[in-house]
């Protein structure tokens, strides 16, 4: 173990401290020394982009569904000669399928709806390295709209499934937190990283802390197949941009979700998508894909909840969906503002 991290969790009864011990290994050990400048830095936490997945939460697919919408009428408005005609609902952002087990229609992704929001993301900003001509002649509140189109995309995506498996099998739900910061420097990964990636870390662990989101801007492999389908071909993709992760930051993910490694439903799902990387041309074993999440550090679960139900610990969580600050053993933050607070604060950043 490398250090332990204090995360207070705010609610209206108070504070919730969430404890998570770093491992030591290669990566991590890079990532904390990224995350320590963070802190040290007082970097601004995307608290719009930072609970995913919570079917009780306040951001509700309404919410996401008028934000989505004036995004797009941001665009349309600016100066940067790209125009979105596409409006989104709660209706035309899902589909249903008739669940035997649950006895009732259970809401899914429309997933061609949601590949045509990422499209005009992938356009509008292009990828590290090579930004779009329309990202690069835009304003800073027209590039925080650019990047909305994006993180309201995955959001919407994760609270959609969220809600599926809310009605059919709730022991499945997957929340998550997902801690990102603007503009936190990014260190690149080496060889000896690549060794924590892989098939089988797909499937996360409760409490398990992650590496965060792909830096090279682009979906990865996984995505690509859960939104277009095992028998989708790569050369006919509706999104254009399929990367592997080269660099990373001081970011972290935490899966709250219960272990599914071992589930039978979990296994044929991992099968089927080394059976797809096959078929597309690429190697399952091959570790500079860097597919999967590599793994950095797990929370304690019974210091932080007094429990390792999944119920239990959700029922807190959902009480608590704001981050208040933060602490190492070499650096502390506080974060006294709100998701509500978002674009006056990072229109400025940008």
């Amino acid at each position: 173990m490398l250090d332990r991290v204090e995360m207070q969790l705010r609610g209206p009864d108070g504070l919730l401290p969430v404890y998570f011990d770093v491992y030591d290994n290669s990566l991590s050990r890079k990532w904390l020394t990224a995350f320590n400048s963070i802190l040290d830095n007082k970097l601004h936490l995307e608290k719009n982009y930072c609970f995913f997945g919570f079917p009780e939460g306040d951001r509700n697919l309404d919410f996401l569904a008028a934000e989505i919408n004036r995004t797009i009428a941001g665009i349309n408005g600016s100066s940067i000669d790209y125009v979105i005609k596409d409006f989104f609902t709660a209706d035309n952002m899902t589909e249903t399928f008739y669940s035997g087990r649950a006895g009732q229609n259970i809401i899914s992704i429309n997933h061609e709806k949601f590949n045509q929001l990422h499209l005009y993301f992938e356009e509008t900003q292009g990828v590290s390295g090579a930004m779009s001509r329309h990202y690069l002649s835009a304003d800073a509140q027209t590039r925080w709209y650019i990047r909305q189109l994006n993180l309201l995309c995955h959001e919407a995506e994760c609270l959609i499934i969220s809600l599926g498996r809310h009605q059919s099998t709730p022991e499945w739900v997957r929340p998550s937190n997902v801690m990102c910061w603007l503009n936190a420097p990014r260190f690149t990964l080496d060889e000896e990283d690549y060794s924590l990636f892989g098939v089988d870390t797909i499937a996360r662990h409760k409490g398990g802390v992650y590496v965060g989101v792909n830096k090279a801007v682009g979906k990865h492999h996984w995505e690509v197949f859960c939104d277009e389908g095992r028998d989708s071909r790569i050369d006919e993709l509706t999104t254009t941009t399929l990367k592997p992760q080269t660099e990373a930051a001081g970011d972290f993910d935490i899966e709250w979700g219960n272990n599914t490694h071992n589930q039978p439903f979990m296994q044929e799902k991992l099968r089927e998508f080394r059976e797809w990387l096959i078929i597309n041309n690429f190697d399952p074993q091959e570790p500079s894909l860097t597919i999967g999440h590599p793994k950095i550090g797990q929370v304690n679960l019974e210091k932080s909840f007094g429990t390792e139900s999944f119920e239990d610990i959700l029922s807190k969580l959902t009480k608590h969906l704001d981050v208040y600050s933060i602490k190492t053993s070499d650096s502390y933050c506080e974060y006294d503002y709100t998701w509500h607070d978002s674009k006056q604060l990072q229109v400025p950043l940008l």
